[in-house]
């Protein structure tokens, strides 16, 4: 799935090529149109794929940002403001191109499911292969609630703090660490590579309960949480099934990650455990980590 630093180098790569574009035509595979009259949810929320679709012709592209794992198109047209949010899930992943032909790999050939084209040849293609991932049409953000439930951005300065008293909290004192950090609204965009990571350059077991670890260490958990989430920004993210930016490249921050899918610690050489924390299977060194 998709963390913050692979939905910031969407982010990153679609600002250039599409804000201030114009959206003139709008396409819907027959799978989300299908699946939504079967009553079932499929990537479009909360509008029918036709009203969708209609909604979104002839809006312009004012701004692109991240927040958290969210992708937020800041749109307009005819002087109103809407906001498309985009969430990838675990296999999403956005084109720029000119021709559908560009996307190489199949399994997202495939799985093409909105088509936006700004000109006759240039199109914005969302692909995801499992169809876990959602776009919802908004005013603004306030008409979904849980965007205000989110922890505050790791970079910014208040991050620490807020992560220090919700840790605190009665409600996650006897949960493990690892489950806690993935939290969204204790930390922003902490997936289970990344928290997998700062765990094992923290020597921390995942299954440690929150409230077992001092002030101090969870100061420098936190700050190996954002030190690696940058490092990972700045190589692209990490590519380790699905992820690709919008020029269907791979990010290069698989090949730094040390524990994340290993079979032996890269320190001591034991073989790695797993176990099951929070739904998500996690890799640990049971000599490094305690």
């Amino acid at each position: 799935m998709p963390e913050l630093p692979e939905v910031e180098g969407v982010v990153r790569a679609l600002q250039p090529v599409v804000t201030g574009k114009v959206i003139r035509h709008v396409q819907v595979s027959n799978t989300i149109c299908t699946s939504i009259n079967e009553g079932k949810a499929c990537i479009i929320k909360g509008m029918d794929p036709e009203m969708f679709s209609d909604a979104l012709e002839n809006m312009k592209i004012k701004e692109i940002k991240r927040r958290s794992k969210y992708i937020f198109f800041y749109l307009n047209k005819n002087n109103i403001d809407y906001v498309l949010v985009n969430h990838l899930g675990m296999t999403g992943a956005w084109f720029h191109v000119h021709s559908l032909n560009e996307i190489t790999e199949s399994k997202f050939q495939k799985h093409i499911h909105i088509v936006l084209t700004f000109e006759e040849d240039e199109f914005l293609v969302y692909a995801d292969i499992r169809r876990f991932g959602e776009m919802r049409l908004l005013h603004s953000i306030e008409e979904f609630p849980p965007l205000l439930e989110i922890a505050p951005e790791p970079f910014s300065e208040e991050a620490l703090t807020h992560f220090l008293a919700i840790s605190n909290m009665p409600k996650y004192a006897n949960k493990p660490v690892k489950e806690v950090i993935m939290d969204g609204h204790v930390i922003a965009g902490c997936g289970n590579i990344y928290a997998t990571e700062s765990l094992f350059r923290m020597k921390i077991h995942p299954s440690r309960k929150i409230s077992r670890i001092s002030e101090k260490r969870k100061t420098e958990l936190f700050r190996t949480i954002v030190a690696i989430l940058q490092e990972s920004i700045n190589v692209g993210g990490s590519s380790i099934s699905d992820y690709r930016n919008i020029n269907g490249e791979a990010g290069g921050m698989q090949n730094r990650l040390q524990m994340y899918g290993k079979k032996a610690c890269p320190i001591c050489h034991t073989n790695t455990k797993q176990m099951v924390i929070s739904g998500r299977n996690s890799v640990y060194c049971p000599k490094c980590q305690r």
